[in-house]
């Protein structure tokens, strides 16, 4: 027998770590080849991690709780394989260049940037707004041109960040820390604490990020969807018999939806650093309620290349595997529109 160390999985494009949330196997047991060893937590999804070999389970190394680097070990199996997979160790060395590039990178950012751009001019320039005009390859004299709103026509941040948006060029983000400050929690009588849990808190913090980078506006239009209604009604013990899976109203509203993006393509865009991002892919999220009240959006890809027949059965496998928790990292991400059905609770919005 050959001993296989188990690794943290990709569980997804911008995935590059996992909490341990259970183990499901122990020191000891026999586990075979796809079967599921452990649950692991992302900030997207909780996922059932399955055994890469056969054999049995000789030692777990990432404990309950712990937070693991995408490729790092967390458990060694005594394989009935004899060949420990080249495929796996070209992975993991793949993985450390990848992890040493981001070291780096993070290291270099997180330090001060150093200041290229050498002041010979007679006008006195902070290092933040030599920082600036560096790395937007503006030029001392241009800078010198600048007429200032400081002390003595001095040229602030506000003005240089004026200057190039008056130029129509893309300013790079500058990034600043959010300061987290903690209240005091003083509770009144009849009051009490509920600690969410960890998909709350993200849910929470989506919201936010929301609000902050997203315009908000609501609009009504009313559509008569009787002939719709009747027809489903018609059809739908027949098309459950038949495909063994419910004809609801989603796939209906997604079409109709994946149809209407096709029609009006400026309806699918995103805005990124003064830039209108066009996507010339349609992903439909929808939003899907589970067991404990949470709420999570998976991503049916490439909808406008499909049959309503194949949206039927993607939406409903996608739903069960949602609420099964078997989902993947992969499957909440890369949606340009979403779609929340709340008719079925008597609302409108």
């Amino acid at each position: 027998m050959s001993k296989i160390e188990m690794l943290m999985p990709k569980m997804g494009e911008s995935i590059m770590e996992g909490t341990v949330l259970k183990w499901l196997k122990k020191e000891g047991d026999k586990i075979n080849e796809d079967e599921s060893v452990l649950e692991v937590a992302t900030d997207k999804v909780d996922t059932e991690i399955p055994s890469t070999c056969s054999g049995t389970l000789k030692k777990i190394i990432a404990k309950e709780g712990e937070i693991v680097k995408v490729g790092s070990p967390i458990a060694i199996i005594d394989s009935d394989s004899q060949i420990q997979s080249n495929e796996n160790q070209d992975f993991v060395s793949e993985l450390e260049n990848k992890f040493e590039e981001i070291k780096d990178f993070t290291y270099k950012n997180s330090e001060p940037e150093v200041v290229k751009l050498k002041n010979d001019s007679n006008k006195f320039y902070s290092p933040l707004v030599l920082n600036i005009a560096n790395r937007e390859n503006i030029s001392l004299d241009v800078l010198d041109s600048i007429k200032g709103s400081g002390e003595n026509e001095r040229v602030t941040k506000l003005d240089l960040l004026k200057y190039l948006e008056d130029k129509n060029l893309e300013i790079n983000p500058i990034i600043e820390e959010d300061l987290e400050i903690e209240l005091k929690i003083e509770l009144k009588e009849g009051e009490e604490i509920i600690e969410p849990d960890r998909v709350r808190k993200i849910i929470a913090s989506r919201m936010l990020e929301s609000k902050k980078i997203s315009p908000h506006v609501t609009s009504f239009v009313e559509s008569d969807i009787t002939n719709v209604f009747n027809s489903r009604n018609k059809i739908k013990k027949k098309f459950l018999e038949e495909n063994s899976m419910p004809l609801t109203f989603n796939p209906v509203f997604i079409k109709c939806v994946a149809d209407a993006l096709t029609e009006f393509p400026m309806m699918n865009i995103s805005y990124i650093n003064n830039k209108i991002i066009k996507k010339n892919y349609i992903n439909i999220g929808i939003a899907v309620a589970l067991k404990d009240d949470n709420l999570i959006v998976p991503v049916i890809k490439n909808v406008d290349k499909m049959s309503f027949m194949k949206i039927v059965k993607e939406s409903n496998k996608l739903i069960d595997r949602t609420r099964n928790g078997q989902l993947n990292a992969d499957d909440l991400e890369g949606g340009t529109y979403t779609i929340s059905n709340v008719g079925s609770f008597g609302n409108v919005m």
